[in-house]
C-alpha cells in the first residue's frame, strides 16, 4: 500500500482579501465594459488567438482581422498590469522555482484544454457563468473538479516544485 502524505492547508488568502476583492471588481468592471461596447465577450483565450491572425494565414484566424489590434492591446494589458502589480504593490518580481520543462508542459496542457473546452476560465468563468449559460457552467465545473483533483493527488505524492 503506497503511503500518502497528510494535506496541510495553508491560509488561502495571508494578506487578506483586499487585493482579490479589488481585483475581482476591476475584471468584472473590464469585462462588462467589453462587453457593452462590442457585444465580445472578453475571453482571454479568444483575444490571445487573435495574435495569431498576424502571422498566420489560416482561415480560421480571418474572423478576427476586424478587431484584433484591439484585443492585442487588452491581452499585453493583462501581463503588463501583472507586472505593474508585482513590481508596485509586491515589491519584488515573482520567481518560481518549478522547473521551465513543467511550466511548458502544463503551458501546452492548458492550451489543449482550451481548445477542448471551446474556452478559458475567464471567458466561462467570468462573462458565460455572468451570462447564465449552462455550457459554461459544466465547462467551470469541470475545470474546478480537474484542478483540484491534480493538485491533491500531487500534493499527496509529494511532488515539490
Amino acid at each position: 500500500m503506497i503511503a500518502l502524505e497528510p494535506l496541510v492547508l495553508a491560509d488561502p488568502f495571508p494578506r487578506g482579501v483586499g487585493f482579490y476583492l479589488v481585483g475581482g471588481l476591476l475584471i468584472g468592471l473590464g469585462v462588462s465594459l467589453i462587453y457593452l461596447g462590442t457585444g465580445i465577450i472578453a475571453g482571454a483565450s479568444t483575444f490571445l488567438e487573435s495574435t495569431l491572425s498576424y502571422v498566420s494565414d489560416v482561415e480560421r484566424f480571418d474572423q478576427y482581422e476586424a478587431s484584433r489590434d484591439w484585443r492585442v492591446v487588452f491581452t499585453v494589458g493583462i501581463v503588463a498590469g501583472a507586472a505593474l502589480y508585482t513590481l508596485v504593490i509586491a515589491g519584488e518580481a515573482f520567481v518560481t522555482e518549478v522547473q521551465p520543462w513543467r511550466l511548458a508542459l502544463g503551458g501546452v496542457l492548458i492550451g489543449m484544454g482550451t481548445r477542448l473546452g471551446k474556452g478559458c476560465t475567464s471567458g466561462h468563468g467570468i462573462c458565460g457563468i455572468g451570462s447564465f449559460s449552462g455550457t459554461s457552467f459544466a465547462n467551470v465545473a469541470t475545470f474546478m473538479i480537474v484542478a483540484i483533483g491534480t493538485a491533491l493527488v500531487v500534493a499527496a505524492m509529494g511532488v515539490t516544485p
